[in-house]
């Protein structure tokens, strides 16, 4: 994930197109976008193979069933971290770069959005 949105942000700032933060959102959904049927197609072939163990109830299938219930939480969790959480945590690292606007105004310089524009 992390590669298909460095791709697709160095691609829009070269193009010049990396000035606000909504040019930073389109990017991360971009890169975001690309990493959707890959992800969903590994999680469905690991779901799918994983779910006969969970509810099988042949010998042994008590100590497998206790193998494959963590194995689908992780891989559960890895899906909604990878396409939900890193892009989410990618566009706050990367807003840090980006001139202040007066919908997000830099906090730490003490502006007031508004302030400073004659009506």
């Amino acid at each position: 994930m992390l590669l298909y949105l460095d791709i697709a942000y160095e691609e829009r700032k070269r193009e010049g197109r990396m000035a606000t933060y909504a040019d930073l959102a389109a990017a991360v959904d971009h890169g975001a976008v690309k990493r959707i049927r890959p992800k969903m197609m590994t999680i469905m072939a690991i779901l799918l193979s994983l779910a006969p163990i969970l509810w099988s109830t042949g010998t042994g299938s008590d100590v497998m069933r206790r193998i494959a219930a963590p194995m689908v939480g992780g891989v559960l969790t890895s899906f909604i971290g990878e396409l939900v959480v890193f892009p989410a945590l990618y566009f706050l690292w990367r807003s840090l770069d980006l001139r202040p606007t007066p919908l997000f105004p830099n906090a730490s310089a003490g502006e007031v959005p508004g302030e400073g524009i004659e009506g």
